[in-house]
């Protein structure tokens, strides 16, 4: 069976169903990561968005079904 490196700690991990937090070694991995995400630690890189593009990616959007219906 294959093994991973847990993205955080490096131990190494099977890769299958008696891993449930894979690619993670543990649920406590799994969230280390997800707060480095939300503390902005980890990033995708690319320009800083303006206040506009911003406020047109949290509008909702209007689906051809919704346009149908009115």
């Amino acid at each position: 069976m294959a093994t991973v490196k847990c993205p955080t700690c490096r131990t190494p991990v099977p890769w299958g169903p008696e891993s449930p937090y894979r690619p993670f070694c543990s649920k406590r991995c799994r969230l280390i990561d997800l707060g480095a995400w939300l503390d902005g630690s980890n990033h995708i890189p690319g320009p800083d968005l303006d206040d506009e593009q911003l406020t047109r990616l949290s509008a909702p959007s209007v689906s051809a079904n919704d346009e149908l219906d009115g």
